[in-house]
């Protein structure tokens, strides 16, 4: 074939075989050096993300949020009722930051300079008082891409374990790699207590799965550009990153913080010092400190003061007493009662139970100090061999009373024991 012959880029007219690459087209050609200019071109005239969004239907963009779409924080709250009992200041605070959180990616660009900052939230109570669940049922409700993280697992880069980026990664795989998405998700980041660093004061060694993970963590919640390895993992100087701006996601973190209440304790004791002491401490709720909680006592606990202010809103779940636990166990869409009820049901079984037992398995959990967790296990304890032999019987109705409970918890505990 001669070069006059050679098909010839429709644009700049070289030659096939002056070029790298020519891509063939219906009625021409183009050569790669006119793709790579192309792009730069619409790069420079509508934007650096003109491509990330290229090719996705139906995804909400930041400009397609309506306030009118996004539910009230009463709302909110409402929702949150139907799913978790009690917890009424924590579902207030909760409502009010996601709200904001949600107005603040609405906001127009050009509005007067005033930039809405981001409101971070962390939940300090006891296991099993509703935190993960909590988040869960708020990120179900709005409908964004939701990932829960265990931050006992993170060690400062470089070290074994995994870097704080690939809580990134699996924000990404829940979004299906939707970057635009997962920048509008919700992370929920539980253990955060774990990562305390082990003294109050900055120590001269390293503590790659403290403060190290908490330094890390800074960048993430305060919001910035992360180079995040596509497949997750560590990263390589080698691999392709996808980039993540974590300024519009928004960070929920949870963690039980035990012992804290001593450091609540603690600086109670020294503002209750002068002439009305006596009456001041006379005041304070000795049995439910927590809902005294300050910053500082995270900052005594081990949480450094840079990662406290990128938390700005501080909020606490109260224990879970009596009264509460029993609600937990009937009242909830999804409670426990009711999920054993509908097991059964498909088996074309009636089941029900008696007010005793389920008094009896409150009372379990409460000796067990699990929480609403307790209850889960202890009512799978008494189930497990009625849902084995029943689907395998010729039975029409099943009810659970407190004898039937208390029998079947006391050969589980013979076992264990």
């Amino acid at each position: 074939m001669t070069g006059k012959n050679k098909n010839r880029c429709s644009f700049c007219g070289r030659r096939e075989d002056e070029v790298a690459l020519m891509l063939t087209g219906k009625n021409g050609y183009i050569c790669d050096d006119c793709v790579r200019q192309a792009s730069q071109i619409l790069q420079e005239n509508m934007g650096e993300d003109v491509f990330a969004n290229a090719g996705r239907t139906g995804k909400a963009s930041h400009s397609d949020l309506n306030l009118r779409n996004i539910p009230k924080p009463r709302e909110i709250k409402a929702y949150l009722d139907q799913y978790v009992i009690g917890q009424d200041d924590a579902k207030r605070y909760l409502a009010v930051s996601v709200y904001n959180h949600y107005k603040r990616l609405a906001q127009p660009a050009d509005d007067g300079g005033v930039e809405i900052e981001k409101s971070n939230i962390i939940m300090v109570g006891p296991t099993g008082t509703g935190k993960t669940l909590l988040a869960r049922t708020i990120a179900k409700m709005l409908k964004v891409p939701f990932t829960i993280v265990d931050a006992t697992v993170f060690t400062e880069a470089g070290y074994v374990g995994e870097d704080v980026e690939s809580i990134l990664s699996r924000l990404l795989q829940v979004a299906d790699y939707d970057v635009a998405a997962a920048e509008r998700g919700i992370v929920f980041i539980d253990e955060i207590d774990k990562i305390a660093r082990k003294q109050d004061n900055p120590s001269i060694t390293r503590d790659v799965s403290g403060e190290g993970v908490q330094q890390g963590l800074l960048k993430l919640l305060e919001g910035s550009q992360v180079n995040v390895p596509p497949k997750g993992g560590r990263k390589h100087p080698d691999q392709d990153y996808i980039h993540v701006d974590t300024r519009n996601i928004l960070f929920i973190c949870g963690g039980a913080f035990d012992g804290i209440e001593r450091k609540i304790a603690q600086r109670l004791n020294t503002h209750v010092v002068g002439y009305d002491s006596v009456q001041n401490l006379q005041k304070i709720d000795t049995k439910d400190l927590m809902q005294y909680i300050q910053p500082q006592d995270l900052k005594s606990f081990g949480l450094i003061p840079e990662i406290i202010g990128r938390l700005p809103v501080l909020t606490y779940l109260n224990p879970l007493d009596r009264e509460t636990l029993r609600n937990i166990l009937t009242e909830p869409k999804n409670s426990l009662v009711k999920q054993q009820i509908k097991l059964f049901a498909m088996d074309g079984i009636t089941l029900s139970f008696e007010d005793e037992a389920l008094d009896y398995i409150v009372d379990k959990a409460i000796e067990y100090k699990l929480g609403a967790r307790g209850l889960r296990s202890i009512m799978e304890a008494i189930m497990i061999e009625a849902q084995y032999n029943a689907p395998s019987e010729d039975l029409k109705t099943l009810t659970i009373t407190r004898q039937y409970a208390e029998e079947k918890i006391a050969k589980n505990e013979r076992m264990k024991g």
